[in-house]
């Protein structure tokens, strides 16, 4: 059976919980006045290596933080 914590309990206990479910592999359902609005899972899998996510393929090249010296029509 899912177990269910009201959001108030589950703001108190937060980091707590999530390392329950974490361990347990059972999911938490959280109540706003005993009406379920969220449920905590835990991941299915590691974190991809990439901060692309999807597109591991993506390099950057160059700077990409420095201004450019094109204007930029959109701000004409």
């Amino acid at each position: 059976m899912v177990q269910s914590i009201s959001a108030s309990q589950f703001k108190a206990r937060c980091l707590g919980l999530m390392d329950e479910v974490a361990r347990s592999g059972e999911p938490l359902v959280i109540t706003k006045n005993g009406v379920p609005v969220a449920e905590l899972h835990p991941t299915r899998g590691t974190r991809r290596p990439t901060p692309f996510g999807l597109h591991p393929s993506t390099r950057l090249i160059g700077d990409v933080v420095a201004p450019l010296n094109e204007p930029w029509s959109a701000l004409e």
